[in-house]
C-alpha cells in the first residue's frame, strides 16, 4: 500500500482512498471543493426541511437539489403520512437508477412525525420498507417546532441525526459516490 493511501472497505468504495489531513476518508461522492455539511432535500412540500436546518444545521434546499455551491451530501426528508412516504420513496427511486445530479450523495431519510404518538400499521409497514434501502432517522412530533419555538434542545431520540449533522455550521446548534447509502438489496 502507497504512503498516503488507506485501503477502502470493499461495500462502499473500490481501490485505495486518499486519506486527508484530518485523518478522514473523503467523501464518495463529494465534489471538488465542496463545503461542508449536508444539505436537507424535501421530497415533498411541508417536509420540514427549514426546521431540520434551523435546528440541526446544514444547508435548505426546500423541494430543490443541492446547487454547485451546496454541499452535496443530501438528506432526504419525509412527512410519515401516506404522501410523504410515496414522494420520498419516488426520491429514492430516483438515486437508485443514478439519475440524481452528479456528484450527489444521498446521506439518509429523515421522516418526520406528521401527528403525535404511533404511526398506523400501514405506514409503520412502508417505513421498515423505506429503511431496508436507506439508512432512515425518525424525528417525533415537537409541540414547539409546531409554534416556531426552536430554541430548545433536540429530542433525544434524533440523537444520532444529531451527530451525523454536527459541524454542519447552524449558529449555536449541533452544526458526503452517488447512490444510496446501503448496498442495493
Amino acid at each position: 500500500m502507497r504512503p498516503g493511501v488507506q485501503q477502502g472497505p470493499e461495500i462502499w468504495i473500490r481501490g485505495p482512498v486518499a486519506v486527508t489531513d484530518a485523518g478522514l476518508r473523503p467523501h464518495p461522492g463529494a465534489r471538488p471543493g465542496s463545503p461542508p455539511g449536508r444539505s436537507w432535500v424535501a421530497a415533498h412540500g411541508g417536509a420540514g426541511t427549514t426546521t431540520l436546518a434551523a435546528v440541526y444545521g446544514g444547508h435548505d434546499c426546500g423541494r430543490d437539489w443541492p446547487g454547485p455551491g451546496d454541499p452535496p451530501s443530501v438528506l432526504l426528508v419525509a412527512r410519515t403520512h401516506a404522501a410523504g412516504l410515496d414522494a420520498v420513496g419516488r426520491a429514492l427511486e430516483v438515486f437508485r437508477r443514478g439519475a440524481a445530479p452528479a456528484g450527489l450523495c444521498l446521506d439518509g431519510v429523515v421522516l418526520v412525525a406528521d401527528a403525535p404518538g404511533r404511526l398506523p400499521r400501514q405506514l409503520a409497514q412502508r417505513v421498515r420498507t423505506i429503511e431496508s434501502v436507506a439508512d432512515v432517522h425518525r424525528v417525533p412530533w415537537v409541540p414547539a417546532w409546531r409554534v416556531g419555538d426552536l430554541t430548545g434542545r433536540p429530542p433525544r431520540e434524533t440523537e444520532p441525526l444529531a451527530r451525523l449533522t454536527a459541524g454542519a455550521g447552524a449558529p449555536g446548534r449541533a452544526a458526503e459516490g452517488p447512490g444510496l447509502p446501503r448496498t442495493a438489496r
